[in-house]
């Protein structure tokens, strides 16, 4: 193979999956040094990608969605990548760069479209993996002579996550340095499984306001969906649904020192950025913490262990509804007395 200089990261869904795609561009900066890596993802994601030192270029997904076909062929051209990696399969992307000619095209064996749009094809399975989906992407790495099997412990040193953006004066004076600042994200877009308002609601009266500085955080249609308990618990939290938009978002948890959400982007975020975060998950396959369990030095989770077969059928999940918020309350007043505030 000859040298390479420049390498294109696809990856066109979620934040969340974003994010634990991340690891992969520290670990090519570490083997090739001086290649450029691109990172092809739609325009939501933007802000948590430009955090990291390890991604150079940022290119929109929905950019090229806007352009004739002839047009997105020629977009990739312009980029000169001798690589793209298909972390996640985009038959369209795959198509495109097929047309460009971009020398080495990566993806998984396991879509009928990679075999005739991609030359080099890595075969696992997703589905019946028992890696992280953060492990099974560095799987994409092999024909780049990556072939490490990266522990949990390890791939929070590849995230890179050091250009965080500037906290806006008007949250930055929301965070108390005498308390321990907390963020519930109860809502997930419908991404994963969620442990209902009625536990963060006695998460939030077992949580001292001596101590903790309590915001929630959401779109704002979340915000609407959750009303009551804002509207119950006004005097104990700050709301900021519908308030902040990404970018505010991870220079906000970045400045705080916990977050409690299901399997979702912000989860993921906090994990990265170092904080403590905790996930809360059911145990059924896919969505179990085995393959989606935030990733960090300071990252943990809950799950009851047991079978969720009625929970596979969708809607509430009786086994995510059964984690005790006392259970919860315990891990972060652990934390909190970890923490040596000094008074502002």
């Amino acid at each position: 193979m000859k040298q390479i200089r420049r390498i294109i990261i696809s990856r066109t869904d979620s934040i969340g999956d974003v994010v634990l795609t991340l690891p992969i561009c520290g670990i090519l900066k570490n083997k090739f040094p001086e290649v450029e890596i691109y990172f092809l993802g739609k325009n939501y994601v933007k802000a948590i990608v430009e955090t990291s030192v390890h991604v150079d270029l940022f290119v929109s997904y929905d950019e090229i969605l806007a352009l004739t076909d002839d047009e997105q062929v020629n977009k990739i051209k312009e980029l000169n990548a001798d690589v793209l990696i298909h972390v996640f399969p985009n038959k369209k992307i795959a198509r495109i760069a097929k047309r460009a000619k971009i020398p080495v095209r990566i993806g998984t064996s396991h879509r009928l479209f990679h075999l005739f749009t991609c030359n080099e094809k890595v075969t696992f399975s997703r589905k019946k993996s028992n890696l992280h989906e953060a492990q099974l992407n560095t799987k994409l790495l092999k024909p780049l002579g990556i072939i490490k099997d990266y522990s949990l412990d390890e791939l929070p040193d590849y995230y890179g996550l050091e250009k965080i953006p500037v906290l806006k004066p008007e949250l930055s004076k929301l965070i108390k340095a005498d308390k321990f600042n907390l963020i519930l994200h109860p809502k997930s877009k419908g991404s994963a499984r969620e442990w209902g308002v009625e536990n963060f609601d006695k998460l939030i009266n077992l949580l001292a306001k001596s101590d903790f500085n309590i915001f929630i955080t959401g779109t704002e249609h979340e915000g609407e969906l959750i009303r009551p308990l804002i509207e119950k618990n006004k005097s104990l939290i700050t709301d900021l649904t519908g308030k902040m938009s990404l970018t505010d978002l991870v220079a906000f948890i970045s400045k705080s020192d916990g977050l409690l959400a299901a399997s979702t982007g912000p989860l993921h975020i906090a994990a990265a950025l170092g904080i403590n975060a905790i996930g809360i998950y059911a145990p059924m396959i896919p969505i179990h913490p085995g393959r989606w369990a935030p990733i960090g030095k300071h990252a943990h989770y809950l799950v009851i262990n047991k079978k969720c077969e009625k929970c596979r059928k969708g809607g509430a999940c009786d086994c995510i509804m059964e984690i005790r918020p006392e259970d919860i309350a315990a891990k972060f007043k652990n934390m909190l007395s970890s923490y040596l505030f000094t008074a502002p």
